[in-house]
């Protein structure tokens, strides 16, 4: 499907190291602040301080913080850098302060937060201010963004309408810098089947377990038509189911939950319409807002992508991809299965290739 050649762009020639250093630095402050979702405060005032003393003008809302290239022109395409600057909690078995940075001698970067998505917060904003050095085709926009982890409503959706028309978004998550192409969306079905409560040891009620089984072996068997060569097939799981209060009761209410990951083939409104025509219990949708994105073929930064040697692929995971009314493509430092984990790490090494790669990829290209 996608072909590519290596290329160098050799039109820019920052200090690299330099650059990977001030990331590495700044990364070890982040770790140092707690920062799980909704509770990002002191993180955004410490980036925001940064930015601010590089001579930057930013803005600010809620605990999200953006900044604008220098000589704004709204008659050029604005190229949007976001990445997230929460953190899940963490999980057990931590053998390290997850808020205590630790580098070994090997370049291992030890923190909550290092991989997802530290690095690509940091590395986006030094690749930021790189290129606000010399006039670009483009504008340019940095956002470090809040509430990610948890899709909230006050992180990245409130921010997009404060800011200028975007045409294209980098979005940093840990993809070992290839780029995900496509991302799989998310929907939350509350299902409920009602039915009439009485004693168990005689023949009364109405048992509303009974009344799921049948849809929860739909959901189980049902295929939907249109499968994505990157993201295979939409995938539906029961995931959550609740009933009865004591053994000699006939239930008269059943409920449970489905998880379902969409594909870029079906908007998360089409999939519910679908599935309202097959199941007989009630059914709503917690959201419609995630649904599945994916990068157009032919455009052109994903086209310099390829030209250097990187290999598109679809993305399970979800990230603030889902809430963006515009093209975008996920691609950043660090391995997604790292994400989440105990001991999470970074290597510097692997900073150093992304602001790399992110220059190559982005310096003078026109979109």
């Amino acid at each position: 499907m996608f072909a590519g050649r290596n290329q160098t762009n050799t039109s820019m020639n920052p200090d690299i190291s330099t650059l990977t250093a001030e990331a590495v630095g700044l990364l070890k402050s982040l770790i140092s602040i707690p920062s799980i979702s909704r509770e990002e405060q002191q993180a955004a005032d410490c980036l925001q301080q940064y930015i601010e003393m590089q001579g930057m003008v930013t803005g600010r809302k809620g605990n999200n913080v953006w900044c604008l290239s220098p000589m704004f022109d709204l008659k050029k395409p604005t190229l949007l850098l976001n990445s997230h600057i929460d953190t899940v909690k963490p999980v057990s078995g931590w053998r390290k302060d997850p808020f205590t940075p630790v580098q070994e001698s090997n370049g291992k970067l030890y923190g909550l937060g290092s991989n997802d998505a530290g690095a690509s917060v940091v590395s986006l904003l030094q690749v930021f201010f790189t290129l606000c050095r010399k006039t670009q085709p483009y504008n340019l926009i940095f956002l470090a963004s809040c509430e990610e982890e948890v899709s909230g409503k006050t992180g990245i959706e409130c921010v997009l309408p404060e800011l200028p028309p975007i045409t294209f978004a980098i979005v940093g998550e840990p993809t070992e810098m290839q780029p995900a192409v496509a991302e799989k969306g998310l929907m939350v079905l509350d299902v409920t089947a009602y039915g009439r409560s009485g004693h168990a040891a005689r023949n009364e009620g109405d048992n509303a377990i009974y009344k799921v089984l049948e849809d929860i072996a739909w959901f189980r068997d049902y295929r939907f038509e249109k499968e994505s060569p990157l993201l295979g097939a939409v995938k539906m799981s029961v995931t959550i189911l609740n009933a009865g209060t004591q053994h000699n009761v006939v239930p008269d209410r059943c409920t449970f939950t489905v998880d379902i990951r969409s594909n870029e083939c079906y908007s998360n409104e089409q999939l519910f319409a679908e599935i309202q025509k097959h199941i007989h219990c009630e059914a709503k949708a917690r959201s419609f807002r995630l649904n599945s994105s994916h990068t157009p073929e032919g455009h052109p930064i994903l086209q310099q992508a390829l030209r250097l040697g990187r290999t598109p692929f679809g993305s399970p995971t979800l990230s603030d991809q889902a809430l963006m009314p515009f093209p975008s493509m996920k691609m950043g430092p660090g391995k997604s299965s790292r994400s989440h984990t105990a001991d999470e790490f970074i290597f510097v090494h692997e900073i150093e290739e992304a602001i790399t790669l992110y220059l190559q990829l982005l310096d003078g290209t026109a979109f």
